[in-house]
Order: structure tokens, then sequence, then C-alpha cells
């Protein structure tokens, strides 16, 4: 397997498929998934010509286990140490929810800075903050949040299951085509990582105000969401991220879920692909 040690020490795993000399895509994992959770992007675009890469986020998957670190800066840092290492240049950076806050990151404070962006995907993502604030009054209450820490502390693998089969892939509504592998799948890679990352990661995708990445993300981005995503309400995340960001094109998808990108792959898929290629 392959790792990158970070600058604190954190050892990161990540998947690098393709030529060397094809154009990278990175993808950023939602919590509290893994790379794995990008399988239907990373084959599809691979086979479309694109080297493809994602990395398990510190306390995720394979990565290091670490107690410390898990907020948006460590994320952002993390994941600069994999593209400075695979030396990643002309890159699209695609991210979904707590990955899309960690694309945001990434890029303003390091990427474009660095100059290794083109593009950037952001899908289901939380910025700018998920948390009710007096800037962002429309968000969510902090009891949203505590619930998921007391569920989580309470019954990890109880709660992950719950998660999966109910609002995340919109498995609980009426008529749902439900997986149960794709549930399985969610199962598994949650219960891989760490406990306190999780934990940890709650506040870290729920309390950070991202308006300033945002801002300074000037290459062009492509937001998606669902307007019927019951993890990450649309009108708090994806509509203001097409508002804050400079070059922003905004798709909303009717009765689409937070899990979207896995439950309805060949749409988005085709979606980002023409992005890419435009």
């Amino acid at each position: 397997m392959s790792f990158v040690t970070t600058d604190d020490g954190v050892d990161i795993f990540f998947k690098d498929w393709g030529s060397k000399d094809a154009q990278p895509i990175m993808f950023h994992h939602g919590w509290p998934l893994s790379s794995d959770d990008w399988d239907a992007q990373m084959l599809f675009f691979l086979s479309k010509g694109y080297r493809v890469i994602a990395h398990d986020r510190r306390g995720h998957g394979r990565s290091a286990q670490v107690s410390d670190g898990h907020d948006m800066a460590h994320y952002a840092a993390d994941a600069a140490a994999v593209a400075r290492h695979l030396d990643l240049k002309n890159a699209i950076h695609i991210g979904h929810s707590t990955g899309g806050g960690e694309v945001a990151a990434y890029v303003a404070r390091f990427g474009l800075p660095e100059g290794r962006v083109a593009k950037v995907v952001l899908v289901s993502a939380v910025p700018p903050i998920m948390l009710a604030t007096e800037r962002y009054p429309g968000g969510l209450p902090m009891n949203v949040f505590d619930g998921l820490r007391a569920g989580l502390a309470a019954n990890r693998s109880q709660f992950f299951r719950d998660v999966a089969a109910g609002p995340f892939y919109g498995f609980n509504r009426e008529g749902a085509d439900v997986k149960s592998a794709v549930i399985d799948n969610w199962w598994r890679q949650g219960m891989m990582g760490s406990a306190k990352a999780h934990y940890d990661g709650i506040k870290a995708f729920s309390e950070t105000d991202q308006t300033d990445d945002l801002a300074a993300i000037t290459v062009p981005t492509l937001v998606l969401h669902g307007d019927d995503d019951q993890v990450v309400p649309y009108k708090n995340a994806g509509v203001l991220q097409a508002q804050l960001l400079p070059n922003a094109t905004l798709k909303i998808y009717e009765d689409y879920s937070h899990g979207m990108l896995t439950v309805n792959a060949d749409v988005l898929n085709a979606d980002i692909l023409a992005f890419a290629r435009a």
C-alpha cells in the first residue's frame, strides 16, 4: 500500500491509478468514509484517460488513527502532502460532503498558491458552514450535531448502519430503491476508521466557517447538490457556495440524495466529465 508521511508525522494512505502523463483528478471523501467511496468515479475517469488519485483522511480508512488534528486545517495540509508527494499539476479536485470542505481549504490555502489546481468540483459539500450562525442563520442548530455525537458515542456501529440505511442515500423515502450492499459498504468504510477521528470530525464539518476559502477559489468550480439532501441541506450549502465562489456553475438535482455520487453515479459522472473537458 502507498503512504505519504505528513509534516506532523501522520501516515496518509493514497491510491494513484493511471498514466503519470495524464491530467490528474484528486478525490476527497466524505465523513466517516474512505477513498473507497470513490470507486464509481475512479474507475469511470480512469477509463476516460485521466490519472485518478484518492486518499484516506487522517483517522479514516487505512490512514493512521492519530489522536489529534481532526480539523479542516489539518485535512487541507494532509491533502497538500499527497499532492506535493505526487507532484500533481493542472489537477481537478473533487470533494464530497466533508471532502468538499477539505477541497475548499486545500485549494484556497495550498493548491492555488502553489499553482497546482485547474478546476474544482464540490458535490453535496458542507461549506460555507453547516451550523446556524449570526452570519448564516439558515444553518442547522447545534442540537443536530450534538445528536450525531451522542449517537456515535453510544453505539457507533448501529449509528453508522442507521445513517446509511436512512437519510444518507434517501433510503428512508417512500418507494426508495434500497440497496443493501450500498448500506453494507458505507458501514464497512466507517468502521475501518477511528471513533476519535469521527467524533472530532463532526465539529470540523459543522462549525468551520469557510467563507474566505470559497472567496479565494478563482478557478472554474462546478457546484452539484441534490434538493432532497437530508444531510447537508442544499439552500445553505450549494446555493451559498455558488454565490460566494468567483467562478461557479451551480446544478441542483431534483429529488437526489446526499449520496447521489453512488446511487446516481451515471448522471453525476457524465456531468463532471463534461465540466472537466470544457
